[in-house]
């Protein structure tokens, strides 16, 4: 019987979606990210991490929602990868919380587009449902892109 995961939740244009909290090294508030020129889409740029340079993803490109509003500050949930440290960007993080697996459903048909490919569970919570991702799915669309 496999363990229950811990789940970083957190909120991207009103949606309510979550990641693997053994994944998450640390989450900072808005943070200054330099723009890199000819960066593919869904990478916002590069942050200074007390000297380590991190590539920022921008979730809400990547999962193709609206822009983020010029004066709405992003959050960072910064993701230590086998190649370094990653932020994934989001507008707000929740709790972390602890799901069964045996609550969490399949991808419904009805969810489409980049969603669809990034999320690896559906997972009811009282009146909302969470999107759990696949990490290494929204590292791999993005970052594997990035000629750096």
């Amino acid at each position: 019987m496999s363990a229950s995961p811990d789940i970083c939740t957190f909120e991207i244009a009103g949606r309510l979606f979550g990641i693997d909290a053994r994944d998450v090294q640390e989450i900072m508030s808005s943070q200054r990210v330099t723009r890199v020129p000819l960066a593919p889409p869904g990478v916002a740029g590069l942050l200074n991490v007390r000297g380590e340079l991190v590539t920022a993803i921008d979730l809400r490109s990547a999962l193709e929602l609206p822009p983020r509003a010029p004066d709405a500050a992003a959050m960072n949930i910064v993701l230590r990868t086998a190649d370094g440290a990653v932020s994934l960007l989001v507008d707000s993080v929740g709790e972390v919380i602890r799901i069964a697996e045996t609550d969490c459903e399949p991808v419904p048909p009805t969810l489409r587009g980049p969603a669809r490919a990034l999320t690896q569970a559906v997972v009811k919570l009282n009146e909302r449902l969470l999107l759990r991702l696949n990490t290494q799915a929204v590292l791999g669309n993005t970052v594997a892109a990035a000629a750096f």
